[in-house]
């Protein structure tokens, strides 16, 4: 690990004539307190030469405890502080979506590098005007959908490619856990779709831009419905009771744009908060010569037509950054985050095989017509 420095900033040689065109220390700063403390924080300082220097929360005590946990110099409540920071090179927002798109414009603005959680933003209006001002900028601006670097998503891209499978026809995603399912769960920005929250935008933003990766493809149609099954919640805050305005649960039916993959191809996805049972996350695809199925953890398997029965490919699970779960979003950022890190050394706008801003105003007219779906009951094309 790079040692920190007394001031907090980049360690550099102190001569010009020593210096490399490799910057060997990128100084992070991240805006909220949640995910980044479990995935994000763990995932940057797994590699040498990451140094989260600041942290921002809407309540500074949670900034406060995370500062300390991980030894960040310094901590907030006031994001717009963090970003104007000389020494930061990449900020990242790991905020409700309501915040995205003003905290990415100002980010960028400063001129710094940007990761933004999924869904991109509130709607696809606030995408464009993110990946306009990225374009603008020349800046390294990406979002952070890290399943994308799991090996086994990695193989299965590789292998509907080559044709593995055959030409593809359907695809599904099974998403269902029961952590909205008792009505003691308090009321917070999840239950508000004014801030973003819901099933659609946290799990489905995954959903669509699993299939675009791996399919190499557009949506053409969308059919959604959405529904909310505990109507009130105690504020977390307060203990009053509010009104739900997210959705617990959400099913979508797409078709695809044709490509050299696919003519006519369609897609189902199942995104529950409120099923019991065991937890599930699993991808799968369906070609002419046979299927692939990823689970939650990147383990891959194949059936070829006919044979009745999955076959687990043996895939290197990849590297697990220390104090993090096991589980696929978090070994998806430990490979992420280290790519991140050496692209930004290198002075380089782009991370290969990553989610762009573009990628991210993409997914998000995918749930813009979701949406539009659910409230005409119609199938919408975009």
């Amino acid at each position: 690990m790079v040692p920190r420095s007394s001031r907090g900033g980049g360690i550099f040689p102190s001569s010009k004539n020593q210096m490399s065109n490799q910057k060997q220390s990128i100084n992070i700063a991240i805006i909220g307190a949640g995910f980044a403390r479990t995935v994000q924080i763990p995932g940057f300082l797994n590699w040498e030469g990451a140094r989260v220097v600041a942290i921002a929360s809407k309540h500074k005590s949670n900034a406060e405890k995370v500062a300390h946990e991980f030894g960040i110099e310094h901590f907030t409540d006031d994001w717009r502080e963090i970003i104007k920071r000389d020494e930061v090179d990449l900020v990242s927002i790991v905020t409700p979506p309501v915040t995205h798109c003003e905290m990415t414009l100002a980010a960028l603005d400063a001129d710094k590098a940007v990761l933004c959680e999924k869904p991109t933003a509130m709607n696809a209006d606030e995408a464009l005007a993110m990946w306009d001002k990225a374009k603008e900028k020349n800046a390294l601006a990406l979002i952070d959908h890290e399943l994308r670097f799991l090996n086994g998503r990695l193989k299965a891209r590789e292998m509907i490619s080559n044709g593995t499978i055959g030409e593809i026809r359907h695809a599904k995603l099974l998403f269902r856990t029961d952590s909205r399912a008792s009505d003691e769960r308090g009321w917070n920005w999840w239950s508000d779709e004014k801030q973003g929250g819901g099933a659609l935008g946290a799990i489905g933003s995954h959903a669509v831009d699993g299939f675009r990766w791996l399919l190499k493809t557009e949506v053409e149609e969308v059919f959604c419905s959405l529904n909310t099954y505990t109507k009130e919640r105690k504020d977390t805050e307060t203990g009053e009771l509010k009104k739900v305005t997210t959705d617990d649960e959400a099913n979508l039916i797409l078709r695809f744009a044709d490509n050299e993959l696919m003519k006519g191809a369609t897609a189902a996805i199942s995104l529950s908060m409120i099923e019991s049972g065991k937890a599930e996350h699993r991808l799968e695809v369906f070609g002419s010569k046979g299927a692939l199925m990823i689970e939650e953890g990147g383990q891959l398997f194949h059936s070829q037509t006919g044979e009745g029965a999955w076959r687990e490919i043996e895939i290197e699970r990849g590297e697990l950054a220390k104090g993090m779960l096991d589980k696929g979003w978090t070994k998806g950022f430990t490979a992420f985050s280290k790519r991140i890190i050496t692209a930004l050394q290198a002075g380089e706008k782009t991370v290969e095989g990553s989610a762009t801003f573009e990628d991210g105003y993409r997914a998000q007219l995918v749930l813009d017509a979701a949406r539009r779906s659910n409230e005409n009951r119609c199938v919408v094309k975009l």
